[in-house]
């Protein structure tokens, strides 16, 4: 995609005022990292504030039961007793098993729905829900005129509470609406980085007032999608393109607990017959030095065998190491302890590890 093609965000001027490196990411023009680097970013977010431009992400409004309409049968997760006020995390997928994407569902009345998908998925995601969705069901897909914007990290309850009090009784996992800035607006207490974390959703054209007001909190720190990558490897959690693909299967990717095959869904069949002959397992695992993994590096056991590959890995800030998830062949699983990961020119030992490898975030908090 050549960069005239890809999208900008409501956010672009904000950025390139704050001198942030921007590339290309799933169609959109987003910021890698500002000037004074990832690491500053890094520890922004694991002891303070940081502030992420997420309006790249899609979202989609559906009106109907959740059975009438069709939802149930497209996500993994039971949706008919979901409480109103929360949110819940499932999978799409294809007829094969195979992921569409991966997506949080916001219950926002007892007959109304928000979903929120991967930004380079909108078009197959609305694609899916409308083939999908029984007929006369209401579905916008509200992406363009929505923009988010994720307040992540261990202060981020003290700088949301300056703006909206009422953020404080959000527990883990629920939403509410609020006014922020003049503006009626969901706020949730979710995310991305294994922080505390809010996720604001604001108007598109209106979304430099919030992104203005935040960085002007001497606690916060404008943070890019480089830093993103890292903080989401360091606490084990999917990205996809990597651990989750129309290939790979939730059972595969260890997202068992997001899939209730005890309902029906699209695809049910098949992933249960994919889990049973299946050939690999989605592994975590820790380099013995500072050296990372890569996307593309191979997997092999101490003796040199070939035994899977890298889909996910980064040098780790809080660990000091490098870490990576990648698939092995299940006759492997649970077998391996010792791992070299690497390619023709490298081989770096490493060990196989229990997620998250950063275990002292304040997600819950």
């Amino acid at each position: 995609m050549t960069l005239s093609a890809v999208r900008r965000t409501p956010l672009y001027a904000a950025h390139l005022a704050l001198g942030a490196k921007m590339v290309p990411f799933s169609g959109w023009e987003m910021p890698l990292q500002y000037p004074d680097g990832i690491l500053r970013e890094h520890e922004a977010n694991r002891k303070g504030c940081s502030v992420f431009d997420c309006s790249h992400m899609g979202e989609f409004l559906i009106e109907g039961e959740a059975a009438a309409s069709g939802l149930e049968n497209i996500v993994t997760q039971p949706l008919a007793d979901q409480p109103v006020g929360t949110c819940r995390y499932g999978l799409a997928l294809n007829a094969d098993g195979g992921t569409i994407d991966d997506l949080i569902v916001y219950r926002l009345a007892p007959k109304k729905w928000l979903v929120v998908v991967n930004a380079g998925n909108i078009d197959k995601d609305a694609a899916h829900f409308r083939t999908h969705l029984a007929p006369g069901t209401a579905f916008t897909d509200v992406s363009h005129a929505t923009a988010k914007i994720d307040v992540q990290g261990p202060l981020s309850r003290d700088v949301m509470v300056s703006l909206v009090p009422g953020v404080r009784d959000l527990a883990y996992y629920t939403f509410g609406t609020f006014s922020l800035l003049g503006e009626e607006v969901i706020i949730s207490r979710t995310g991305y980085t294994g922080e505390l974390g809010y996720e604001i959703y604001y108007p598109w054209d209106r979304a430099p007032k919030i992104w203005n007001a935040l960085c002007a909190d001497d606690r916060v720190r404008p943070t890019g999608l480089g830093v993103r990558d890292v903080l989401r490897m360091e606490v084990c959690y999917p990205l996809y393109g990597h651990e989750l693909s129309e290939d790979i299967t939730p059972l595969e990717a260890g997202l068992k607990r997001f899939v209730d095959v005890n309902k029906g869904f699209i695809g049910r069949e098949a992933l249960l017959r994919r889990d049973k002959d299946g050939s690999r397992r989605l592994i975590h695992f820790i380099s013995v030095n500072r050296r990372a993994p890569r996307q593309g590096h191979f997997l092999y056991d101490a003796g040199g065998i070939l035994i899977g590959d890298v889909v996910s890995g980064t040098f780790s800030p809080a660990l000091g190491i490098g870490v990576g998830m990648g698939f092995i062949k299940k006759e492997f699983t649970g077998a391996v302890k010792n791992i070299i990961f690497g390619d023709e020119k490298i081989r770096v030992e490493a060990q196989a590890a229990s997620r998250p490898f950063y275990k002292m975030g304040t997600l819950r908090n």
